[in-house]
């Protein structure tokens, strides 16, 4: 049980990393690709959206700043896989 929700977990994280990069190129997806990446968003959108409500961005320079929702998502992800 253990192993098949660390494995869950794993997914999650590569499907984190591959939301992150393809969302600005959701539309020009192949559809069996449109489809995974719908299914991740479907899962990433409200937790990130939660997220943001609470992390605001941190300031990198001026006029600039790091969202900060996927890494805390990503730290969370991490510390899940780790400690169970």
């Amino acid at each position: 049980m253990i192993l098949a929700f660390k494995i869950f977990v794993n997914v999650l994280i590569v499907g984190l990393f591959l939301y992150s990069k393809l969302l600005p190129h959701q539309d020009k997806l192949n559809k069996p690709y449109k489809s995974a990446f719908n299914f991740f968003q479907s899962i990433f959108q409200p937790v990130l959206s939660l997220l943001k409500s609470l992390i605001k961005p941190f300031q990198v320079g001026q006029g600039l700043a790091v969202d900060m929702t996927q890494i805390a998502l990503l730290i969370l992800l991490l510390l899940l896989n780790n400690y169970l």
